[in-house]
C-alpha cells in the first residue's frame, strides 16, 4: 500500500510535457518492452496486479519522442532541400545575366531599326509634301484663269437680256389671239424656237456660269484638302523628325504606357500614301476639268450669234406665210357656217316630225295598257289567259319597243342638233379668231420683227 501511494503521488507530481510534436514527422508507437514484475506480500488481492518497472509517471515522455531512424532520414531530407534551393538559385542567377545581356542588345537593335525607319518615313513624307505643294500652286493658278472666263460668261448673260425681251413680247402678243386659234404654226414653232434658242443660251450661260462657280468652287475644296493634306505632312514631319533625334541620353523623355497601342482609326501605310495619292489625283482631275471648262467658254461664246441670225430669218419667212394662211382659212370658214346653218334647219324639222310619232305611238299603247287593265278583272275561273289576252300583251310589248327606238333616235337628233349649235358657235368665234390673229401676226408682230435690228444679237456677243 505504501507503494502504491507513493506511485500516485509521484503521478500527480510530475505535469505531463509541454513539447509540442513535431509537424513533419509523425510519431511512431514505443516498442513493447515487459519488465518483470514482482509480487507483493500485503494482502492477497493486491499479489495479482501487475507493477512496471518505470512505472506509469514515465509513459507520457515515452509517446512525444522520435526514433533514431526518424532523426537521420529527417536530416537527411533538409540537407535534400537546401542544396536544391542553392542549385535553383545558382541557375535563376545565370539565366537573369544572360537575359539583362540579351535585352539590352535587342532593345539597342530595336532602336536603331526604328531610327532608320523614322528616317525612311521622313523622307516620304518630304516626298509627298512637295507633291502636294507644287500641285496646290498648280490649282490656284487655275483657278484664277477660270474666274476670268466665268466673268465673260456673266457679261454674255447680260448681253443676251435685250433680244431675249424682245422675242418674249412676239410671243405675249401672239398670245392675245383668242384661245382656239392659239396653235402651234409654223410662225409660233419658229418663234418658239427663237425664244427656246435664246433661253437655251441663257440658260447654257447660266449652266456654265454655275458650273464654273462649282469648278472654282471644287478646285478651291480640293485646295483646301491639299493644302490640310500638305499640313498635316508639314506637321508629321516635324513630330518625327523629333522622334528621330530622341535618344537614351535625351532629357524629354519618360513613361507613356497607354500609347503602346494601335489607335482604332489609324491608317496603314499603303492607306496612307493612297490617300495623299488620291489627293493629287483628284486635283489633277479638278485640274484637267478647269482647262476644259474653260475651252468650252471660249467655244460657247463664239458660236451663239450665228443660231440666232439664221434663226431670225426663219421667223420674218414664217410670218408671211402664215398671213396668207389665215386669210384662206377665214374664207374655208364662211362657208362652212353656211352649210351648217342649212343642216340646223333640216335637224329641226326632224326633231318635231319625231315627236309627232312619239305621241301617236303612246295612245296606241294607252288604249293595249287600258284593255289588259280592264281584262284583269274577270271574276274566278273567266281570269283566262285566252288568245286576246296573249295577243293584247304582244300588242304592249311590241307598241313599247318602237317607242323605245323612237326616244333613242330623238335623242340622237336632239343631241345631233345640239353638235351642229356647238358647231355653229365654234365657226362663227373661228372666224372671229382668224380675223382677230390676222391684225395680230400681219399688223403687229411683222411689222415689228422688220423693225428689228437683226445684229443686236451678233453685235453683244462681239
Amino acid at each position: 500500500d505504501a507503494q502504491g501511494s507513493a506511485m500516485a503521488g509521484a503521478e500527480q507530481a510530475l505535469p505531463p510535457p509541454e513539447e509540442p510534436l513535431p509537424p513533419v514527422v509523425p510519431s511512431c508507437p514505443l516498442p513493447r518492452a515487459i519488465c518483470p514484475l514482482r509480487r507483493s506480500s500485503c494482502h492477497g488481492s493486491c499479489s495479482e496486479r501487475p507493477s512496471s518497472c518505470c512505472g506509469m509517471a514515465m509513459a507520457g515522455f515515452r509517446t512525444a519522442k522520435y526514433q533514431m531512424p526518424e532523426w537521420h532520414r529527417r536530416n537527411a531530407q533538409v540537407f535534400q532541400n537546401a542544396h536544391i534551393v542553392g542549385e535553383e538559385s545558382e541557375r535563376g542567377r545565370a539565366e537573369a545575366k544572360h537575359l539583362t545581356k540579351h535585352a539590352a542588345a535587342c532593345a539597342q537593335r530595336a532602336q536603331q531599326n526604328s531610327r532608320a525607319t523614322l528616317g525612311q518615313r521622313l523622307q516620304d513624307i518630304h516626298f509627298w509634301r512637295m507633291e502636294l505643294q507644287k500641285e496646290i500652286m498648280e490649282l490656284d493658278a487655275e483657278t484664277a484663269l477660270l474666274a476670268g472666263q466665268k466673268l465673260r460668261l456673266q457679261r454674255a448673260l447680260d448681253a443676251t437680256e435685250v433680244p431675249y425681251h424682245v422675242v418674249i413680247d412676239n410671243l405675249q402678243c401672239r398670245e392675245r389671239r383668242q384661245p382656239p386659234d392659239l396653235v402651234i404654226d409654223e410662225v409660233e414653232r419658229q418663234l418658239m424656237k427663237e425664244a427656246e434658242l435664246i433661253r437655251n443660251i441663257r440658260d447654257l450661260l447660266k449652266r456654265t456660269i454655275i458650273q464654273a462657280t462649282n469648278q472654282i468652287r471644287a478646285n478651291r475644296i480640293q485646295k483646301e484638302v491639299c493644302e490640310l493634306d500638305w499640313s498635316d505632312k508639314v506637321e508629321t514631319y516635324h513630330i518625327d523628325d523629333k522622334c528621330v533625334n530622341y535618344s537614351n541620353d535625351s532629357t524629354n523623355i519618360q513613361f507613356h504606357p497607354s500609347s503602346v497601342k494601335f489607335e482604332e482609326g489609324a491608317s496603314t501605310p499603303k492607306t496612307w500614301a493612297q490617300f495623299s495619292h488620291d489627293n493629287i489625283s483628284n486635283a489633277e482631275q479638278e485640274k484637267l476639268a478647269s482647262v476644259q471648262l474653260r475651252s468650252l467658254i471660249n467655244n460657247i461664246i463664239h458660236d451663239v450669234s450665228e443660231d440666232l441670225r439664221m434663226q431670225r430669218a426663219a421667223v420674218i419667212e414664217a410670218f408671211d406665210n402664215r398671213c396668207r394662211e389665215l386669210a384662206d382659212a377665214k374664207h374655208g370658214l364662211e362657208q362652212h357656217l353656211e352649210k351648217i346653218l342649212k343642216d340646223i334647219g333640216e335637224e329641226e324639222a326632224n326633231i318635231a316630225a319625231l315627236k309627232e310619232a312619239i305621241r301617236d305611238k303612246e295612245t296606241y299603247l294607252k288604249v293595249a295598257q287600258t284593255r289588259l287593265y280592264d281584262r284583269s278583272f274577270r271574276p274566278n275561273v273567266e281570269l283566262c289567259r285566252d288568245e286576246p289576252q296573249f295577243r293584247l300583251v304582244s300588242e304592249v310589248e311590241e307598241i313599247t319597243v318602237f317607242l323605245e327606238a323612237l326616244k333613242r333616235k330623238l335623242m340622237e337628233c336632239e343631241q345631233h342638233l345640239k353638235d351642229l349649235e356647238e358647231t355653229r358657235m365654234k365657226l362663227e368665234k373661228e372666224i372671229a379668231v382668224k380675223a382677230n390673229s390676222i391684225f395680230i401676226d400681219k399688223d403687229k408682230c411683222l411689222k415689228f420683227q422688220l423693225s428689228f435690228p437683226v445684229e443686236l444679237e451678233v453685235a453683244s456677243y462681239k
